[in-house]
């Protein structure tokens, strides 16, 4: 289980866990609840560069980041 802790964003970290590239774990600490949970359950199971791919600069109001690019860049720094 890898952790990365969030930057500009309402949740404070991420714990996530990959198993031969597809991600099998996702759990956002703080946030939307149920937005966040929402996202954990369609990105499991799916191949870390597509998760990147599709979530990678999604913005949040007039934030530059959201919780999900941030777990985009999580999974970009742990590649």
């Amino acid at each position: 289980m890898k952790t990365f802790i969030t930057k500009g964003v309402c949740s404070s970290r991420i714990t996530f866990e990959t198993e031969n590239n597809i991600l099998t774990h996702v759990k956002f600490t703080g946030g939307c609840p149920g937005n966040l949970k929402a996202i954990a359950a369609l990105v499991e199971g799916m191949p870390v560069d597509e998760v990147i791919k599709r979530l990678k600069g999604i913005s949040c109001g007039g934030k530059p980041t959201s919780c999900a690019d941030q777990l985009a860049r999580a999974l970009q720094q742990n590649r």
